[in-house]
Parts: C-alpha cells; sequence; structure tokens
C-alpha cells in the first residue's frame, strides 16, 4: 500500500502555495525546473500534489524564489508534517486506501457537513449500529470476515473522537426522516441509536437537522461528506473536499471550486428544508418510543 492517506491534506496545502509562488513571481515552469537541473513534469507533480518534494529540494526551490528565511522555514515546517503520521495508521489494514485518504483530510478538516438520506453517518454510530450496517453492507459487496468486520467498527469508533476530543471539530448533518425508520438491525439495537442521536445532538459542536418526509426534497444527489479546512496563516487557502461512496468500495472525491461551492449550497438548501436542532431531537425521539419501543 502506498502512504497511508496520499496526498493528504497538508501536501495539498503545500503545493498550491508552491505554483502561487511561481506564479507570483511571473516564472514558466519549465524555467524554473531547469534551473534547479529538474524534469519540468518533477514540478508539475509537485505543484498538482502528485508527489511529495524532499526537505532539500523544498529548500533549493524556496530559495529560488528568494523568500525570506522565517517564511521559508514555515513551508519546510508545513511539509514536515505532511509526512506524519496520526492515529489511523494503526488502522491502515483495516480500511480501503481511499477511505484511509479519507481519513486524514477528516482529522484535519476545520468542519465537517454529512447529507445522510440512508443511514446514521458512521461519526454518529452506535458500536452495535455500525456493526450491523457494516455486515450488512459488506455482505451485499465483498463479505468479510468476522475479524475483519470488528476492525471497521473500532476503526469507526476511534474516528468519532474528533467530536469529542480536546479540540472538538464542528459536525453538522442532515438525515432524511426515513434514516429514523428504516430497520437496520433489531429495535432495541435502533432505539439505543436513536437515543445516542440525541445525546450527542447536544453537544455544542454537532448538529443534526432531520429532513422530513412530508416536506420538500431540495436536492437529488445521494449521500456526501463535505469537508472545510481552516486557512494556514500566509499559505493559500485549501479548497473544499466532497467524499462520495461509491457501492464498489471505491470513492469519488471533488475538489474543483466550482463544484464543491455546488454542493455547498446543496447542504445549505437542505438545511433550510430540514426541522430545527430541537424540533428534529424532538421526532428523533417520538420515533425512538413510537417505533422501537415496541
Amino acid at each position: 500500500m502506498p502512504e497511508l492517506g496520499s496526498p493528504q491534506v497538508r501536501r495539498r496545502r503545500l503545493a498550491v502555495e508552491l505554483r502561487r509562488l511561481r506564479e507570483e513571481r511571473g516564472l514558466r515552469g519549465e524555467d524554473v525546473a531547469e534551473s534547479l537541473g529538474w524534469s519540468s513534469s518533477k514540478l508539475s507533480r509537485i505543484e498538482t500534489a502528485r508527489i511529495g518534494i524532499k526537505t532539500d529540494d523544498l529548500d533549493r526551490l524556496l530559495r529560488r524564489y528568494d523568500l525570506p528565511a522565517d517564511y521559508r522555514q514555515e513551508l519546510l515546517t508545513l511539509a514536515n508534517e505532511s509526512r506524519s503520521r496520526g492515529w489511523w495508521s494503526a488502522y491502515a489494514d483495516a480500511v480501503p486506501e481511499k477511505f484511509a485518504t479519507y481519513l486524514v483530510m477528516e482529522s484535519e478538516a476545520e468542519s465537517i457537513s454529512a447529507w445522510s438520506p440512508d443511514l446514521v453517518p458512521g461519526l454518529l454510530q452506535t458500536e452495535e449500529y455500525a456493526r450491523a450496517t457494516i455486515d450488512a453492507h459488506m455482505a451485499a459487496t465483498a463479505p468479510l470476515s468476522p475479524g475483519e468486520v470488528e476492525r471497521r467498527v473500532q476503526t469507526r469508533l476511534r474516528r468519532q473522537q474528533i467530536l469529542t476530543g480536546e479540540s472538538p471539530k464542528r459536525f453538522s448533518c442532515v438525515l432524511d426522516e426515513s434514516v429514523l425508520l428504516r430497520r437496520e438491525t433489531s429495535a432495541r439495537v435502533m432505539r439505543d441509536q436513536l437515543g445516542h442521536l440525541i445525546a450527542i445532538s447536544a453537544l455544542a459542536n454537532v448538529t443534526v437537522h432531520v429532513l422530513p418526509l412530508d416536506g420538500a426534497h431540495p436536492i437529488g444527489t445521494g449521500a456526501f461528506l463535505l469537508l472545510q479546512f481552516a486557512p494556514i496563516p500566509g499559505i493559500a487557502a485549501t479548497s473544499d473536499i466532497v467524499y462520495i461512496e461509491q457501492l464498489s468500495g471505491s470513492a469519488l472525491y471533488i475538489d474543483d471550486d466550482a463544484e464543491t461551492y455546488q454542493y455547498r449550497r446543496g447542504f445549505g438548501q437542505l438545511v433550510a428544508e430540514s426541522l430545527d436542532p430541537a424540533t428534529s431531537r424532538g421526532l428523533i425521539e417520538r420515533v425512538m418510543q413510537d417505533t422501537w419501543s415496541r
């Protein structure tokens, strides 16, 4: 497996900044590459985050752009951080490579927005609900052994610490009301899952909206996750990233500004048509009592 999570968000940020620095100076990529004894394709791959850059090469490039020492150090630090590993490295064998990439980006995002028309999002799942949904999904595509299922469950539970750790991330989701009613597992597990939704939605950094069945359905797309990133002072902002999981287990990443803007607008429309957080909690509680407590 290639390096877990590559290309990482920090590598993307560095790549964007290196291209900006070159263009700001009116330099052609071919000329910069030639002055450093590189091929044009090497610089192009660095600027598009398709490959990383060694510390010595980065220092030479930054000196070529005549950057002051303190700013060179900022970018060198960013490059070193992009090679670091986090908690997810312990779970490299438990998830598909493209989802490993997502774990890195999720851990670095400032905020996460989720539209979920089918299931409770992974960040809000209980252990038993997670086990049931992973088992059911994989049985329909590529069956996993009980041990593999368990590793994926534990990965999902570890992910959830980004909502409750020292610097919890902002998470906002819109659930279709059908998610509350669809039997994914036993009534007890469904009841516990809805109880968990009520409890976790009370956190200051977590917002849960329910899109009612008898209301408007403003967008016609399936589930997606929208990641937004905090700017690094002095460094060009990283564009939003949309993650869409596919049935085959592969994933689609969208980072084009025009496209991610449409998803951001779409999510806003979903929120506008959904119940407010307090009313959503009331609906979740009624479904928990009326449907799953019998």
